[in-house]
């Protein structure tokens, strides 16, 4: 039964998160939390499918309020035929484009979700951020990023550009299951593993600002009663860092 042979392969993936990756999420916690409780803005990006685990923390219940996608034209797998969002990620150039819409200041954290770090958007994201004065959080994938090339002008990969690097642990190619009667692989666990760390991660952030004495502003179910109005007030109360309305 390969449904429960992916499950126990993720399952065995998120225990390997849980022994060799909380190092490196704790790390970026306290960038985050240090910058936040400073006054200072996050940011995440992602292009196309590395993009989903950014948007599964943002604007949603028990969320961080403070998470700002950036989400650009070409990159958000809105276009038809999707083939054009792979080659709009490895256009050399976009990515100054793409953070346009983003006050990135220093001091600013920039989490980065790429499973191969290899293309151009990602990798130029990184370094424009990082040389505005914004700390770079990377969620890539050690493996696959190792038995690939960069695929960009400046040669570089992102695991060479972030301040930390957590790895989700992705195989090359991310597809996890095999059969002898075909010859590719398939069930990517990418999405599972990256957003876990990242949902893992806001959750470390918040128990640091608490520690600090500062009260994070995290969203409450619009379906519970007051959700709404609490939902209102924090989202005004911290208008100065969200960038996103």
């Amino acid at each position: 039964m390969l449904a429960k042979t992916y499950l126990t392969h993720v399952q065995t993936l998120l225990g390997e998160l849980i022994e060799k990756q909380a190092p490196s999420i704790e790390r970026a916690a306290d960038a985050i939390a240090d910058a936040i409780a400073n006054g200072h803005s996050l940011f995440g990006f992602g292009c196309n499918h590395s993009l989903l685990p950014v948007l599964d923390i943002y604007y949603r219940a028990g969320g961080l309020m403070l998470l700002n996608p950036i989400m650009a034209p070409g990159l958000v797998l809105e276009l038809h035929p999707p083939t054009l969002t792979s080659k709009m990620e490895q256009l050399d150039g976009y990515a100054k484009i793409a953070l346009g819409s983003a006050p990135i200041k220093a001091g600013d954290v920039l989490i980065i979700v790429s499973v191969s770090g290899r293309n151009a958007v990602p990798v130029e994201a990184a370094v424009i951020a990082k040389s505005l004065g914004a700390i770079i959080v990377g969620v890539t994938s050690s493996a696959f990023t190792g038995s690939v090339t960069p695929r960009n002008k400046l040669g570089l990969k992102l695991i060479d550009v972030c301040d930390v690097v957590i790895d989700n642990l992705v195989p090359p190619g991310d597809a996890a299951l095999s059969l002898d009667s075909l010859p590719e692989k398939f069930t990517p666990v990418s999405g599972v593993t990256s957003i876990a760390i990242m949902h893992a991660l806001m959750a470390e952030v918040i128990e640091r600002l608490v520690a600090r004495g500062v009260t994070p502003p995290v969203y409450l179910s619009g379906n519970v009663e007051g959700g709404a109005e609490h939902n209102d007030r924090l989202l005004a109360e911290n208008a100065d860092r969200i960038f996103y309305l």
